[in-house]
C-alpha cells in the first residue's frame, strides 16, 4: 500500500518574516518604487504603528532597519525623512561581504583593469572645472606627503575617488567603491618608506599628473591609456616585491 499525497512531507517549512522585517520591506518597497520620494517626510511612528496594525515597538525596529539601510534619515524634531544611501555608506558592507569570502588581490586588480581606465576615460569627457581644482589640490598634497616622507595611499585614494566622482556615472561610482575600499590600501606595501625618492612613489606621482593633464585637455583615450598604465603598475610592484596577489585581502587595511 502505497502512502497517500497527505502522508508524504510534500511541503516545505514556511519562512514568515518578522513583522518589523515586513514594515521594513513595506516601507523600502513604497521608496524604490518612487512613490515616497528623498526629503519626503514619514509618518510618526505613532501614526505608521495605527496604519500597519502593530505595535511602536515593532514599527520602531522596521525604522531602524532602514536608517542602517541608508533610506531614512531623522532631521531637526527627530521627524523621519526619507533618503538616498551613498556609495560611501554602501560600500563598507559590500567590502566585508568580499573580505568573508577571502577575495584576492588579484581578483580587485582585475576588476580595478575594467572600471578605473573607463572612469578616467569618461571623466575626461564630463569633468567640471571644480572637480579639476579637487584633482589640482589633491596631486599638490600627495606631492607635499612624499616631500615629507608620510603616507601617500590616503592621497591616491581620493584622486582616484574623485575621478569616479568627476565621471556624474552614479553606477561606475556604487561599482567601484566596495572594490576600492579593499584594492587601494592593499597596495600600501609598494611605497616603503613614501619618500619621494621611492621609485614606487615617483611612478605614482607622474601617473597621476599625466592624468590629471589628459583630464583637463578632455583628451580621453590619453586619460584610459595612462590610468591603464597606472593600474599595471600596481601588479608590477607586487611581482617585483614578491607579494602574493592570490592572498586574501584584509579588510583591516582599509580606511573606515
Amino acid at each position: 500500500m502505497t502512502a497517500s499525497p497527505a502522508d508524504s512531507s510534500l511541503f516545505e517549512r514556511l519562512e514568515v518574516p518578522s513583522a518589523y522585517q515586513m514594515v521594513f520591506k513595506a516601507i523600502e518597497g513604497e521608496i524604490v518604487a518612487g512613490r515616497l520620494r528623498e526629503g519626503d517626510r514619514l509618518p510618526t511612528e505613532t501614526a505608521l504603528a495605527d496604519q500597519f496594525g502593530l505595535n511602536r515597538s515593532t514599527v520602531r525596529e522596521g525604522i531602524r532597519l532602514l536608517e542602517q539601510a541608508g533610506l531614512v534619515r531623522r532631521e531637526a524634531g527627530r521627524r523621519l525623512h526619507v533618503s538616498l544611501p551613498h556609495a560611501a555608506e554602501l560600500a563598507p558592507r559590500v567590502s566585508r561581504a568580499m573580505v568573508m569570502q577571502r577575495v584576492t588581490f588579484r581578483e580587485l586588480w582585475r576588476v580595478a583593469m575594467a572600471l578605473e581606465p573607463a572612469a578616467a576615460a569618461e571623466a575626461a569627457l564630463g569633468a567640471d572645472p571644480a572637480h579639476l581644482e579637487r584633482l589640482e589640490e589633491n596631486l599638490a598634497a600627495t606631492l607635499a606627503a612624499a616631500e615629507a616622507g608620510q603616507p601617500i595611499t590616503p592621497w591616491d585614494v581620493e584622486f582616484h575617488t574623485l575621478i569616479a566622482e568627476a565621471t556624474g556615472n552614479r553606477a561606475l561610482i556604487l561599482c567601484r567603491e566596495p572594490m576600492s575600499l579593499l584594492f587601494y590600501p592593499a597596495i600600501r606595501p609598494l611605497f616603503g618608506n613614501h619618500a619621494k625618492g621611492h621609485t614606487a612613489v615617483q611612478r605614482l606621482i607622474a601617473a597621476h599628473g599625466a592624468i590629471l593633464t589628459a583630464l583637463k585637455s578632455g583628451d580621453a583615450a590619453t586619460a584610459e591609456a595612462w590610468m591603464r598604465r597606472h593600474i599595471v603598475d600596481f601588479k608590477r610592484g607586487y611581482d617585483v616585491q614578491g607579494l602574493d596577489m592570490d592572498a586574501a585581502v584584509d579588510r583591516r587595511t582599509a580606511p573606515e
